[in-house]
């Protein structure tokens, strides 16, 4: 196709085309408008002036009778520029006037009419065209009084001109605009097309391009920006998660082989047998709660969990996993307190407590104290001490646990909810490095985020999501004259 052919097919050059033919459609109606009331003014004056005139010359006939009549239509007819006469018996035969000839019926025909006429003092044989009235006096005498209808004519043949100047003018200035406008826009569709073909051979990196008008292409190229940088970084994402699988579960994997082949080779008996296989089911077990981590945060990533959305309380969210770890902590030796206020919450139930959970389990394995106590000292009670807190601030509803271990510095928490990610601090730990990750993606899933912030000493993890009024009306009733809780 021919880059023409290209110009013309384009939606801007088609609508300009379209409002250019409305354009042009009612500047033609606006002039034949203004040409109709032209006319119709022109018409006005010509009636006023000969009704004035009949009026006069009536008045004279009736004082000064047919000589004073005949007197005084000669006089007028002599002056320049005048207006038609015409005074006839009730037989049509001229009297006086100026008017050479008539078309046939005109002079019987009382009242106003257009006709075609010639002066007595025209050399050409060309008719003229006339407004006149016939008024029958008394005795039938005729009295014809005329204006000639040029000035009316020569009035819309300018008129006429001037529209088919204007329309001309229209029609190609429009077109030429309509030329720049498809061309203007089809560079900028070509610019973007071609990013697009880039992006499809798997430059992911590439951008739309996007001017400083902040017109609708610099939108659309702005919103596709922000999905294709989106989408790079799922696709990045994906490609660490299975570096990282690769990596992290092949320690696993060998590990398990090496049991089983140590058991094949140095069992003796069955309870050998029996260890071995419950070391293979613990280690395979592990693995399938990674494999779970995963699958649970690829489907808060996804928002195939936003099907499974409910009402319910946060605070009894924070209530049943405190239930839940509570002997947990106290066998670590930490104390896990409760602090709740009356939260309703829209969304899946089931992944916000598994988030809180995770928190909660992190605070366990890594909220002891930095530095362990010297012989003989008394440890303070709340450096043992974890807070789940449930409340709603403002539109935020708050689910956080607070411990006062060494915490994670700022420059690694944007990097501690990666998956797979496990600091220094706590590679002596048992883990997968999968928990923050996981909280990450369910407050991401509900509109929310994870927050890491300082306890001073310790860490604070905060699920903030927003809370939603038409969803929660029915809980924030019942829970509304619930006293705060504290555990």
């Amino acid at each position: 196709m021919t880059a023409f052919g290209k110009l013309v097919r384009t939606t801007a050059f088609r609508l300009t085309l379209f409002y250019l033919f409305l354009f042009a459609l009612f500047a033609a109606s606006l002039v034949g408008y203004f040409a109709w009331n032209t006319r119709r003014l022109i018409t006005e004056q010509i009636t006023t002036t000969v009704n004035a005139e009949v009026g006069e010359i009536t008045d004279i006939y009736n004082r000064r009778g047919l000589r004073g009549l005949v007197f005084n239509i000669e006089s007028r007819a002599l002056r320049p520029g005048s207006n038609l006469y015409l005074v006839t018996t009730p037989t049509g035969v001229a009297i006086a006037g100026n008017v050479g000839s008539l078309a046939p019926g005109v002079i019987s025909t009382i009242g106003w009419s257009e006709t075609a006429y010639r002066r007595l003092e025209d050399q050409d044989r060309s008719d003229h065209r006339a407004l006149v009235r016939v008024t029958e006096l008394p005795d039938g005498i005729r009295l014809l009084i005329g204006r000639d209808l040029d000035e009316r004519r020569r009035m819309f043949v300018i008129v006429a001109k001037a529209a088919q100047w204007s329309v001309l003018v229209v029609v190609v200035l429009g077109i030429l605009g309509g030329i720049f406008v498809a061309r203007r826009v089809l560079q900028r569709i070509d610019a973007m097309t071609g990013t697009t073909q880039r992006i499809m051979t798997g430059d992911l990196s590439g951008r739309l391009p996007v001017g400083r008008s902040g017109d609708e292409l610099d939108r659309l190229a702005e919103n596709l920006n922000a999905m294709l940088e989106r989408i790079e970084a799922l696709m990045k994402g994906l490609k660490e998660v299975s570096d990282n699988i690769a990596h992290d579960l092949k320690t696993p994997l060998t590990r398990l082989r090496n049991r089983a082949e140590d058991a094949l080779a140095k069992s003796s008996c069955e309870a050998d047998y029996r260890a071995a296989l419950e070391r293979t089911i613990e280690e395979s077990d592990g693995l399938i709660r990674t494999f779970n981590a995963l699958l649970m945060i690829a489907r808060a990533e996804s928002g195939q969990a936003r099907g499974n959305m409910d009402d319910f309380d946060a605070a009894d969210v924070a209530s049943g996993i405190h239930e839940l770890y509570e002997p947990l902590a106290e066998d670590d030796g930490m104390t896990l307190r409760l602090k709740t206020a009356p939260a309703p919450l829209h969304g899946n139930r089931e992944l916000i407590g598994q988030a809180l959970a995770n928190l909660v389990e992190n605070a366990i394995k890594y909220g002891k104290p930095a530095q362990a106590p010297q012989p003989g000292t008394v440890v303070s009670l709340d450096t043992r001490q974890i807070l789940i807190e449930a409340r709603r601030e403002g539109d935020t509803v708050l689910l956080s646990v607070t411990d006062h271990g060494p915490g994670i510095p700022e420059a690694d928490r944007k990097h501690a909810v990666e998956r797979f990610v496990r600091l220094d601090s706590s590679r002596s730990q048992p883990g997968s490095g999968l928990g923050l990750s996981l909280a990450s993606a369910v407050a991401t899933l509900h509109g929310g985020e994870l927050r890491l912030s300082d306890a001073h000493p310790g860490l604070v993890a905060t699920l903030a999501i927003p809370f939603r009024n038409g969803a929660s009306e029915r809980l924030a009733a019942q829970t509304l004259d619930v006293p705060q809780k504290v555990a």
